[in-house]
């Protein structure tokens, strides 16, 4: 009987691991998140699975078996309670295929009022708050220098989110 079941991949293979399931005509579903996180210092929209290293594929194992699942390069096991594999109900399995999050941030991306630390340059060491970027490779930073708010714009790769 045609079922969906929850498949774990090896790390950095789940790409791999679709292409060859949908050789063998397996359906598979890895659902998709766009996330904004600071790449090589600058903002950038990076698209990532919602579940990293996990899929959801649907077959019958009375056609294809799990073992010919389990040893397709870049699968590395099913998930499993007990004895049986997971079974994941066609309802979730609608719901994450229509879902499309938005809005969701990478909590290491900086926002306005957040607390910073700068890391390299004349300011080392000081903490400062994140008002905005400033292009697309540096941003503003607020800091309390002798009892003064100064802004000071920095460089993405000199500061990090405390």
């Amino acid at each position: 009987m045609q079922a969906w079941y929850l498949l774990y991949c090896k790390r950095g293979q789940l790409q791999r691991a679709q292409e060859h399931l949908e050789r063998q005509a397996v359906n598979c579903l890895t659902p998709m998140i766009t996330l904004e996180k600071m790449v090589r210092g600058k903002r950038t929209p990076v698209s990532e699975p919602l579940f990293p290293n996990y899929m959801f594929v649907e077959f019958d194992p009375e056609i294809i078996h799990t073992t010919t699942i389990n040893a397709t390069r870049g699968v590395s096991h099913f998930v499993r309670f007990g004895a049986k594999a997971a079974t994941v109900p066609p309802a979730v399995i609608h719901q994450l295929s229509i879902a499309k999050p938005e809005g969701i941030t990478d909590p290491g991306t900086p926002y306005p009022g957040d607390s910073v630390l700068i890391t390299e340059g004349a300011f080392e060491g000081f903490e400062a708050i994140f008002t905005e970027p400033d292009g697309e490779a540096r941003s503003m930073l607020l800091l309390n220098l002798l009892n003064k708010q100064v802004m000071h714009s920095v460089k993405n790769t000199e500061f990090r989110k405390v």
